[in-house]
Order: C-alpha cells, then structure tokens, then sequence
C-alpha cells in the first residue's frame, strides 16, 4: 500500500475564520483534490468545544459530509490547556481527564488518531493510553520543531512508550522540522516589516550555512539591526534542518504526518522544505498513513495579498501525489 493523502483543516483556518469556507465547503474541497483525509481541529470546527460538549446533531452532519464526500477521518487536533490556571500548570489527573474527553470525541468522530502537542508530559500520556486502547483510539505525539528526534524531551517519550507496552502511544511528526532554506515567504514579510535587504540576505543565507542562531543574532546587531531585524534573525532558533531519515528508527510508532508547508509554487515546488527527499524516505520505511496538508503560509501574506489557501493545498495536493506514484514504483 501507498502513502495516502489527506489535509488538516487548520489549512482552511483563515477562510474559516472570515466566514468564507464552513465544515462543508472544507470537506468538499478536500475531496474535489483527491485529498480523501479528514484531519481535524474540535475548537475550529465545532462551535464551543471544548467547554461545551459537541452536539449530536453535529457529530451525524459531520458522518453525513465523511458519506457524502467519501472522505475519511484520520485526526483530531486536540489542545491540552495545562497552563488555564494563572501561576500553576494543570493537576496530572486534570490532564488525563481532558485527554480521555478528546478521545471520547476522536472515537465519536471516527478519527483513530489523537494529535497531542509536544509539549504533554509522557507519564501523562502514558495514564490515559489505556483508555485510548479501549476507544480504538491512538494518541500521537506532535514532533515539532525546535523538537527533532533526537532531542532528549523525544527520547524520554519513546522510551516511555516502549516501557508502557502500548501500542496506543505513537508520534506525528510535522515536516516544519526538515526545514532546509529559509522561506521565501517569510522573508518577504520581515522586508515589509521593515528589514533592509541587506540584512535579510545575511540572515537567509545564515540560515542556509547552518550558522549557530546566537552568532547570526548578535551579527545582525552589529549591522545596526534592530526590531524586526531581530526578530527575523531570531526565527532561527526555532527552526533547523533536521534529517528526514531520522523517522526511520521511529517508523513502527509513526502513523500520521503533518504535511507542513509555507507556500506552493506554480511548478509544484516547496522552496523550504525538501518534500521529495521526504517521501522518498517514507516510502523506503514503508510507511502506508496519511501525508495531511498543513498550510501556514497564510499568516505570512495577510498584509499583502489576498489569502487563497485553497490554491495553495491544491498546489500541494497535486505535488504529493506526483512524488507519492514517482516512489511508490
């Protein structure tokens, strides 16, 4: 079998927002792309939740649109607010209870994964795998950059999910990590923001010869850098290329991908990120999940052009699956 292709629905969240695109008009897209995955947001797509339960009459629209589009589900986001109480982090029971009422609804769904961000202390996973194995239900942590999977904070989750003996507990990770240029995007808005080009230049290409991110810094000061300079030279702390074929020790855990990307070109190229090296690389460890369209370059171009994200994943769409039937040969 194949990789799959599918879309997170946080790729429509602009049009969302604005009004522009409701439940349906999402699903129906994905599906007119070939893009059959439903990955989706609770707090995006239902009104309320999480602080109000979803409503029946929702979860069967939502059956009727998977019918309707012969779509699938494949994810619920879900957001653990540990940190609602002002000056202490959430008790552990407190979290696990919130992660069993997100399973309750990826089970009502029909999702069979559970998005968690990387932030989740492990022994608090661990606490509500059972439970997830009860729901059919797997909780995939989010491996998400400046977090690789080599980091400690990784390592200690894997080795927590092997000594916990579940196979409900596994990773998603986002394709943000294998960041290899600086996006053309980005740089675009910090020059509108106010960067020279001097600058920018410096800083991109500082990012492309992997120059440490506190020496880029400090040089952009020295260049009379400042405000927005900074922070441009400052979002290469929370990025790096990392290697692809480090998901390859990790494949028997791994069972949804984020397809992260910042912008789509007209010749089905992701100047960022090196999406063929990627799928080369999963076909090899055989993985046969879900690639989901995450699209974030929305925030990027706001202030300057109308925002299409539709464009965009179908831009994406047609390279995924150029790249997914050029290996799967």
């Amino acid at each position: 079998m194949s990789i799959k292709r599918g879309v997170s629905l946080y790729s429509f969240q602009h049009e969302t927002f604005l009004g522009k695109m409701d439940l349906e008009d999402c699903i129906r897209t994905c599906a007119e792309l070939g893009a059959f995955g439903i990955e989706v947001i609770g707090e995006q797509s239902f009104w309320g939740y999480p602080e109000q339960p979803v409503k029946e009459a929702d979860i069967q629209h939502w059956h009727a649109l998977m019918e309707k589009y012969g779509t699938t589900p494949v994810a619920h986001d879900f957001m653990l607010d540990y940190k609602r109480y002002k000056g202490r982090i959430m008790p552990f029971d407190e979290q696990v209870a919130s992660i069993k009422r997100d399973i309750d609804l990826a089970k009502r769904l029909g999702a069979p994964y559970l998005r968690a961000l990387v932030a989740i202390e492990p022994d608090v996973l661990v606490a509500a795998a059972p439970y997830a194995e009860e729901a059919g239900v797997k909780l995939l942590l989010e491996v998400h950059a400046p977090l690789h999977f080599d980091h400690p904070w990784i390592l200690r989750h894997a080795e927590a999910y092997e000594q916990s003996g579940s196979d409900a507990l596994g990773f998603l990770p986002d394709m943000g990590m294998f960041l290899d240029k600086f996006p053309p995007v980005w740089k675009a808005r910090f020059i509108r923001n106010g960067v020279p080009q001097k600058i920018a230049d410096y800083i991109e290409k500082a990012y492309e010869d992997r120059v440490l991110s506190e020496y880029v810094i400090q040089n952009v000061r020295e260049m009379g850098g400042s405000g927005p300079s900074i922070a441009m030279a400052e979002t290469l702390r929370h990025n790096a290329a990392y290697d692809p074929r480090r998901m390859l020790d990790h494949m028997s855990r791994i069972h949804n991908i984020h397809g992260k990307f910042y912008e789509v070109t007209e010749d089905l190229i992701e100047p960022s990120i090196p999406y063929d090296d990627i799928v080369r690389i999963l076909t090899e460890g055989g993985y046969n999940g879900h690639i989901c369209s995450e699209y974030e370059g929305n925030r990027w171009i706001e202030d300057a052009v109308e925002v299409d994200s539709v464009t965009q994943v179908s831009r994406q769409q047609k390279m995924l699956d150029k790249l997914i039937n050029q290996y799967a040969k």
